[in-house]
């Protein structure tokens, strides 16, 4: 494994450790000490990179939230038609909530830092309003609004649902939020 200035990966790998760890342990359970030994890199190696434990954490869920985006993007973009987009809507909905359980438990983790301390609220508004913009491509600002709520709650449901419902409930949902 690379060290030092011949490691320029070493800051993504601590930011994927510090996921991984949040995912398995929650955000209680993270510290620099695990993060550095899950990255594989020298404990000195987190203060190098980050202030401190806030900024790393701040700097992992801002790149797990542009990857959601990410997914966001790719559904929607081919979308020509309201018809279409509805369907890469139900789609989305199908693709996060099948995903890897890692992408649901740090949505909670993320949303519940957001709940009690602002820079994840506002970290949690900017990932609101970009995946509204891309529903506003297809839809009015008010039904993107309310789409955006459908699909996390579709996603969340589905997803923790012992019997998640099939493709004909989300249609028919994402069908009736955009019927305006």
């Amino acid at each position: 494994m690379a060290t030092g200035h011949t490691d320029p990966r070493r800051r993504e790998r601590i930011l994927v450790a510090a996921l991984d760890l949040i995912a398995e342990e929650g955000v209680a359970g993270v510290s620099h000490r695990k993060i550095a030994a899950r990255a594989g890199v020298p404990l000195g190696s987190m203060t190098y990179h980050f202030t401190g434990i806030d900024e790393l954490l701040l700097e992992a869920f801002t790149g797990y939230a542009d990857h959601v985006v990410a997914v966001f993007e790719r559904h929607l973009a081919g979308a020509a038609t309201q018809e279409e987009a509805r369907e890469a809507v139900t789609d989305l909905v199908h693709t996060l909530s099948e995903g890897p359980r890692r992408d649901l438990i740090l949505v909670q983790e993320l949303y519940t830092l957001a709940a009690r301390r602002e820079p994840y609220r506002a970290l949690c508004a900017r990932w609101m309003r970009r995946s509204r913009a891309l529903l506003e491509a297809h839809f009015p600002p008010a039904t993107a609004r309310r789409l955006d709520a459908l699909i996390e709650g579709l996603t969340l449901h589905r997803a923790l649902d012992d019997d998640p419902p099939d493709r004909s409930v989300t249609r028919e949902a994402v069908r009736r939020i955009t019927a305006d």
